[in-house]
């Protein structure tokens, strides 16, 4: 097999709440675990959701389920779960002007999902969406150097510590542009600490006023410095 070609720039974009609304979905698979299972299987379900963010890293809201399976195997209900989870219109949930920005970095260079989450419900959430046509590549957790290596990045996440991360190892390799959306953009424990990313804007659709140009600039404008300052 040859090695991928090396590009001036890839861009990589995330998933939950950066191009699709996963607060909104969370919200609306509360109301159905209401309906379906009672307020004690919700409360249990997400218990065993939390206890699995926390040995996992990620989200995995399938593995959640197999769990609740496992301690109450003659809950039939649970089949309408899984059916809600697997069929969701990930579709509607996308946010303003997500596949418009997502063509005009196409239109630049490679343009890959990068994101967290099992191997089974996110590439599902990505291929319901629509985002998995509108990319040139879909990665989670996995080498992305070596799958698309490139002269410089641009991340969007709305993690300011991933950002953070990233930029710390990569430097002025990348450039990291801080969505302001969904529950952690706004959560003031999951920013303390962190520097700013090197392009903030309020919404994902808000990327299609800037030009490679500019993003390709901002890379050295704010330093990625310990943790509480620059």
């Amino acid at each position: 097999m040859s090695a991928p070609s090396h590009a001036a720039v890839v861009f990589l974009v995330d998933v939950d709440n950066t191009l699709l609304d996963n607060d909104h979905v969370t919200a609306d698979l509360r109301r159905h675990l209401d309906e379906a299972v009672g307020p004690e299987g919700r409360a249990r379900y997400w218990a065993l959701f939390e206890q699995l963010r926390v040995e996992l890293g990620y989200a995995d809201y399938l593995g959640a389920l197999q769990r609740y399976r496992l301690e109450f195997p003659r809950d039939l209900r649970l089949l309408t779960v899984s059916g809600f989870l697997v069929d969701y219109p990930f579709a509607n949930r996308l946010y303003p002007g997500s596949l418009d920005v997502l063509e005009r970095f196409r239109s630049w260079g490679p343009t890959v999902i990068l994101s967290d989450g099992d191997v089974v419900f996110q590439p599902r959430k990505v291929q319901r969406s629509g985002l998995a046509e509108a990319v040139d590549g879909v990665l989670i957790y996995e080498d992305v150097e070596r799958r698309y290596p490139a002269e410089h990045y641009v991340l969007v996440d709305d993690k300011l510590r991933v950002l953070t991360a990233v930029k710390r190892a990569w430097g002025a390799r990348v450039t990291t542009v801080f969505p302001r959306q969904g529950h952690y953009a706004h959560d003031p424990e999951a920013l303390a600490g962190h520097p700013p990313a090197d392009l903030t804007v309020e919404r994902i659709g808000d990327l299609v006023d800037h030009d490679l140009a500019t993003l390709r600039a901002r890379a050295g404008v704010v330093a990625a410095g310990p943790a509480g300052g620059r």
